[in-house]
């Protein structure tokens, strides 16, 4: 194997979702400086839901869009400032505040079959000069050929590289294959892959994209993410440089960052357990791990339960508050079928850690 694959790091974007959005500006410095330092080609900057993802629906970050940019971009010089901008939470005001503190990349996501949603915001930041990649977010949930459908979209609308998000890690390697590969011949832009790891397959499923000619993928520092996390960076350095593939990432460097800057961060193992298993398995977004585990202790219910039943409903993102309804809901079921969860709180603590 040969041949070029960009990794842009979303440990300051993805990996707030694992920490509850509570980055200080000094994390987001130091982080900044040892990503720029490795050579990733870009890091991103933005809430876990993307600009002005910062509220009460999604979670209330500990400093501004505009103040962490501002962190990160006084100590980047070589790698580019990247922002996730979702439509319908993000604004034309909020890409144009990004430019102007640094950034240089624009990722716009949206859900799988929304790409429609995404038009004006692709051309204003191909206006404005960035290199703009899309998202389409759980991908699993839509067949290749739907998947390819809104691509098309958003590569008309002016994308620069279209990937395809596992955003539940829910995507088996055949799944990863066929989505990637058609997009890969029938597309005139490049094709990028983002994994998480509910399944453990963060890695494989990332190499098998790359296979199929993806030349954009995403990892995060020690795998920090939603849900079980994401393919960690400095393990994507290493397969990739194994496999002959040229990255620009200096593996002792970013490796250095994951196990002495982040490691320490992290609020709780960033391990598959039974719930961000569970995720993978119902293919729900991965996201809604800690917001689920707050309201199974509000009502007393096993996170499974609710996982799997959020899973039947096709949740997708933007839908956060169906969960409080699913799990009020259960709670009440298990009232009329006088079910006895005695110690249920105490073990949903737990496993939570």
């Amino acid at each position: 194997m040969s041949g070029k694959v960009r990794i842009v790091d979303t440990t300051m974007r993805d990996g707030s979702h694992a920490v509850s959005h509570q980055y200080s500006i000094e994390d987001i410095t130091r982080i900044s400086s040892a990503l720029d330092k490795a050579g990733v080609y870009g890091i991103e900057i933005s809430h876990g839901d993307g600009l002005a993802g910062s509220s009460i629906q999604y979670g209330w970050a500990t400093h501004t869009d505009e103040e962490r940019l501002k962190a990160a971009s006084r100590v980047v010089s070589k790698s580019r400032i990247t922002v996730l901008l979702l439509p319908g939470i993000g604004t034309r005001e909020d890409l144009k505040m990004a430019i102007e503190n640094g950034a240089k990349i624009a990722r716009i996501a949206t859900h799988v079959t929304e790409a429609d949603i995404s038009e004006q915001h692709i051309r204003l930041a191909k206006d404005m000069g960035l290199e703009v990649m899309t998202f389409l977010m759980l991908a699993h949930m839509e067949k290749a050929e739907k998947v390819l459908e809104q691509a098309k979209l958003m590569e008309g609308y002016g994308a620069d590289v279209v990937y395809v998000v596992d955003s539940a890690g829910a995507m088996l390697p055949d799944d990863v294959k066929k989505r990637v590969g058609l997009l890969k011949n029938k597309l005139d832009v490049e094709v990028g892959f983002h994994a998480h790891n509910n399944l453990g397959l963060a890695i494989g499923n990332t190499v098998a994209a790359v296979k199929e000619g993806a030349t954009a993928v995403d990892g995060t520092l020690g795998g920090l993410g939603a849900g079980a996390g994401n393919a960690p960076t400095e393990v994507l350095t290493a397969v990739f440089d194994k496999m002959g593939y040229e990255t620009g990432v200096d593996l002792y460097k970013i490796m250095d960052a994951a196990e002495d800057i982040v490691r320490p961060l992290m609020q709780r193992p960033q391990v598959i357990d039974k719930s961000s298993l569970i995720l993978g398995y119902a293919g729900v977004y991965s996201s809604f791990l800690l917001h689920t585990y707050r309201a199974v202790e509000r009502f007393d219910v096993e996170p499974r339960d609710v996982l799997v039943e959020l899973g039947r409903r096709k949740v997708v993102g933007g839908q956060e508050d169906m969960i409080i309804d699913v799990a009020y809901e259960l709670s009440q079921k298990r009232v009329l079928e006088g079910g006895d969860n005695e110690g249920r709180v105490d073990q949903n603590r737990q496993d939570r850690g």
